[in-house]
């Protein structure tokens, strides 16, 4: 292969891994913007909202949906998408980085269960034993469970934002896939932003310089880029690639975390991380590979 052709096929995982990093890179700030889970999801909802629907005005020139039903099913989507982004934030501001991460990325295991389930078919008996071997990890996380424990809440919020994506993820993809990503996401923030927004008791110019700047850090270059940049990789890429790199999230964010808010995991977290993801990794190789044999 010449070296024009390894820059094509350099610069579409480039910008895929660059997208899963700046993706675990938004734990970070459930630490470091002083605001509870709902004013940062609402905030960072807005803001993103106005940078996707200005992308896609640019590309597109309009933001027209193809079906009347298609809004109905995106207001759905973005009720679903601003709740599992406020558990998100708050199973982290209650426990740490690493534990929330290992938590919500429970999600794909949730997905070969529930996907089956929502067909009114069984889940197939590996699918059972990741699922087992998943719960063996959050056990990990959390040895000695109670509710008034905020280690127990971490994670429990974070398995309610894994089950929230899961849910988000199988409606997007029966009745909302025919739109690409930056639509989809302007209009699942927006619906988010209108949600949350009366909630919220803090308002975002009682910041400071510093946080301002970074609440439209998140939500610009860590919310916006990184589903533009996914969006662009995904027509060179196969969604097997796809899949199998988002699989690094968790160590993305949680190597993040340790470096610049100095969270560093103990070892039984890190056990616990590494059954998840493994479990992680086995599903979505297994999914890669029974879409390939149905695309033959």
């Amino acid at each position: 292969m010449n070296s024009k052709g390894q820059s094509a096929l350099m610069s579409p995982l480039l910008q895929l891994h660059l997208s899963i990093l700046l993706f675990g890179g938004t734990a970070l700030f459930s630490a470091l913007i002083p605001l509870p889970a709902t004013e940062i999801t609402a905030y960072r909802a807005a803001i993103a909202s106005l940078v996707l629907g200005s992308l896609v005005l640019y590309r597109r020139g309009h933001l027209k949906l193809m079906r009347y039903r298609d809004y109905g099913v995106i207001t759905l989507l973005g009720v679903i998408v601003g709740l599992h982004w406020v558990t998100y934030f708050a199973s982290m501001q209650a426990s740490s980085v690493a534990i929330g991460m290992i938590a919500f990325f429970t999600y794909p295991v949730m997905t070969v269960i529930a996907e089956p389930l929502s067909k009114k078919q069984l889940p197939k008996a590996a699918d059972l034993v990741s699922a087992m071997v998943v719960l063996a990890g959050i056990a990990l996380l959390v040895p000695t469970p109670s509710l008034s424990d905020n280690l127990t809440q971490g994670v429990a919020l974070g398995i309610i934002s894994a089950a929230l994506f899961t849910a988000r993820n199988l409606i997007q993809k029966r009745w909302f896939s025919g739109y690409d990503g930056p639509t989809t996401m302007a209009y699942q923030t927006g619906v988010a932003a209108l949600m949350l927004l009366p909630f919220c008791t803090q308002a975002p110019t009682e910041l400071d310089g510093s946080g301002l700047g970074l609440l439209l850090l998140l939500a610009i270059i860590f919310t916006a880029l990184p589903h533009a940049l996914m969006s662009q990789s995904l027509r060179h890429l196969a969604a097997k690639t796809v899949s199998l790199v988002g699989c690094l999230q968790p160590l993305y964010g949680v190597s993040l975390a340790a470096l610049v808010l100095a969270q560093w995991p103990d070892a039984r977290t890190l056990a616990g991380g590494v059954l998840v993801v493994c479990a992680a990794l086995f599903e979505t190789h297994q999914q890669s590979r029974a879409q390939g044999k149905k695309a033959r």
